[in-house]
């Protein structure tokens, strides 16, 4: 019952604010606080920003961030296979293929086969697009 009076105090609310609108309040300086774009806003360029979202969108997965911190915690010189990989998660051996492939497309890990075996290694430079745009977003603006 007390959800019942929940969502009948919401709707009235609601369908108040829809029948009574809010008052729009005259700025009486003139000064409006935005307006139509002017295209004088810095930041990403479209293309940037898709670049940096795939990469960023390869990271957001739980399971490859990890194959990701146990690739790149192999020594510099040392490919890790992928059944080694394999044997961390309690994933299917096509998810973790799956993952992987995101991982490459994404630039972040090299794959390379030697006979019927794949072995990964961290992409030299692989993370400096990710480090590049948190920099960016995270360096303080002028005049703020």
């Amino acid at each position: 019952m007390i959800d019942g009076h929940r969502s009948m105090r919401y709707a009235q609310v609601v369908t108040d604010t829809l029948v009574h609108p809010l008052p729009v309040i005259a700025d009486p300086e003139g000064d409006a606080c935005c307006g139509p774009g002017t295209g004088t806003a810095v930041g990403l360029s479209p293309e940037a920003a898709a670049r940096y979202a795939a990469v960023l969108k390869a990271l957001a997965d739980p399971h490859r961030l990890r194959m990701l911190s146990i690739i790149a915690a192999q020594p510099a010189t040392a490919l890790l296979c992928v059944c080694e990989i394999e044997g961390e998660f309690g994933l299917a051996q096509p998810t973790v293929s799956h993952h992987l492939k995101v991982l490459r497309e994404a630039g972040l890990v090299t794959v390379t086969k030697r006979g019927l075996w794949h072995y990964c290694a961290p992409r030299p430079g692989g993370l400096d697009a990710v480090r590049q745009v948190l920099d960016t977003l995270a360096a303080p603006t002028l005049g703020a």
